[in-house]
């Protein structure tokens, strides 16, 4: 608890200084500001109704123990008083982006003598609507949770939901009405994305049917958070975080190849360094583009190298490359500052950086630092030399050869066969993989690593998609394709027979109410970086559509 707490503070609590300041240190930080607003996309939108009336069923085998069951026509809410049915749930049949609009009309010759109040409950998962949200006990703003309350004066009358909203699932309850009755003469929903929903990438026939909802649900999860940033969440947070924009690239790029949003994220996220030209982790884009002051996630900046080389490699638009190139160089500078002399990460160097790589309580990252500055450094200098800028970096090669030596020497236990991380020698599974994608361990070495670890009742898995990706990633490099598919088909699969429409910021199989922020129907049902079972689907068809 303690080190949630800790990490909750450091995300959000140090968030508040000057809203609109502006980075100094990159005099092109406006000119990139410029080309990013070139990017922004046109929303595309599309009407929803809901399709029936839903009951909550509690269900000790359902997700967080609540599934729904048909209940009857939506019909009933067009020709009836509503004081009949107050408290029913809709259910548009998929999740969805946007505004909701209805209309009331009276029934009956009584005419309207007092306002009418109705409370609007959104839910991505039955077990939202089914959960008290106060008293609030969780650890972020308690307007996130997407309850609403509108006071509507006369009928009849037509109106739309000022806020925007991400659901599958709507309570509607009366709080209060007079004598006179009254019904819906219209519910609809104005539904948005920057691109429109792909049910199918041409998989061969061959893909088993839980791999192909799998694809079909990661495409969901990405048009949701495709917006006019890569948000990773279109319920909570909805700004666009670096390590979100890396994975929801992937899946684009064997999706729906909208590059200029990739393009304009990676402009909007340079343009609004800090004064060194450290990355924020995040950035808002309302009332106009802004940080989110001292979010600083080291691995994010190192990550946000990775992503604009695999941006270049997919679209060949070394133009942007060249322009964002400092940005690039600035984040490796920063991320040396904190090595020791003997070339192992400081957890404790002043300053203390935020390192996500996983939500997970207890979970040692400093040799996944390690192992992700190695990978960074190489990633960058690839990128030096497609723009051939390889000189001004010459020695970001040495660099990385001399921190695996060191990471070896000090993570890497031979004789268990595992890399430990920490004073206190953890082993877990993402300190294998960023020793593996960073190649420090040999594919032999990493092999043999992920097959002690995945057999370790002990080990420390992680506990959300975001995580697990990585782990995907590190399967694959190792050729352990067959635990990779058997992961893919058990966790996000998990998801899917757990009833997902979208994939979920955070899963944990072994505990269905497990979140960050002390409060379950806080979490993002609909997260960016759940997604990328489209990426490895579709790049990787010899290993998950046979």
């Amino acid at each position: 608890m303690k080190e949630r707490t800790i990490f909750l503070l450091a995300a959000f609590l140090f968030c508040s200084a000057s809203l609109f300041s502006q980075s100094t240190y990159f005099k092109e930080s406006k000119d990139w500001l410029q080309k990013s607003e070139a990017c922004k996309p046109s929303l595309i939108y599309k009407e929803y109704k809901p399709l029936r009336i839903v009951k909550s069923v509690k269900d000790e085998k359902a997700y967080q123990g609540w599934r729904m069951e048909d209940a009857g026509s939506t019909d009933v809410l067009f020709k009836e008083s509503f004081k009949k049915h107050s408290g029913v749930v809709l259910d548009f049949g998929e999740h969805i982006t946007g505004n909701l609009t209805f209309s009331l009309k009276l029934l009956g010759s009584v005419t309207a003598d007092a306002p009418i109040r109705l409370k609007f409950t959104f839910a991505e998962v039955p077990g939202e609507l089914n959960t008290p949200f106060d008293p609030y006990p969780g650890g972020l703003s308690r307007a996130w949770l997407q309850d609403e309350i509108m006071t509507l004066g006369t009928v009849p009358i037509e109106t739309t939901l000022e806020r925007r909203v991400s659901f599958r699932y709507l309570k509607i309850d009366i709080l209060g009405a007079s004598s006179f009755d009254f019904a819906f003469d219209k519910i609809s929903f104005k539904a948005q994305s920057s691109v429109e929903t792909m049910t199918d990438t041409g998989l061969a026939e061959t893909t088993d049917p839980l791999i192909r909802r799998i694809n079909e649900v990661g495409l969901v999860t990405l048009k949701e958070c495709m917006q006019t940033v890569y948000e990773d969440g279109p319920k909570r947070d909805r700004r666009l975080w670096i390590g979100d924009l890396y994975l929801e690239a992937l899946a684009n790029a064997y999706s729906y190849k909208n590059h200029l949003l990739t393009k304009r994220c990676l402009y909007l996220l340079g343009a609004l360094a800090d004064e060194e030209g450290l990355l924020h982790a995040t950035v808002l884009e309302e009332p106009e583009p802004h940080p989110q002051e001292g979010t600083h996630c080291l691995d994010y900046s190192l990550i946000y190298n990775i992503a604009l080389l695999e941006y270049v490699r997919t679209t060949g638009d070394v133009e942007t490359a060249r322009d964002l190139w400092p940005v690039v160089v600035r984040q490796i500078e920063m991320t040396l500052r904190q090595f020791s002399e003997e070339w192992i990460y400081d957890m404790e160097k002043q300053p203390v950086y935020w390192l996500v790589f996983d939500w997970k309580d207890g979970y040692d990252r400093q040799a996944s630092m390690q192992g992700l500055t190695i990978l960074a450094l190489n990633k960058s200098y690839e990128l030096a030399k497609l723009l051939g800028k390889e000189k001004e970096v010459k020695e970001w090669p040495s660099l990385a050869s001399k921190m695996k030596k060191a990471a070896r020497k000090h993570f890497y236990d031979k004789k268990q066969g595992v890399v430990l991380s920490g004073a206190g020698r953890q082993v877990s599974y993402l300190s294998q993989v960023w020793m593996i994608l960073s190649e420090t361990l040999t594919k032999k070495e990493g092999a043999a690593a992920m097959k002690k670890v995945l057999s370790m009742p002990d080990a420390c898995y992680p506990g959300c998609p975001y995580g697990y990706h990585y782990v995907m990633e590190a399967l694959l490099e190792c050729g352990m394709d067959k635990e990779a598919k058997d992961l893919l088909v058990s966790y996000w699969g998990g998801m899917v027979n757990k009833g997902a429409d979208t994939f979920w910021e955070v899963y944990d199989p072994n505990n269905d109410a497990l979140s960050p922020y002390g409060f379950f129907p806080m979490n993002s049902y609909c997260h960016a970086w759940s997604c990328t079972p489209v990426y490895f689907i579709n790049k990787y068809p010899e290993v998950f559509q046979k």
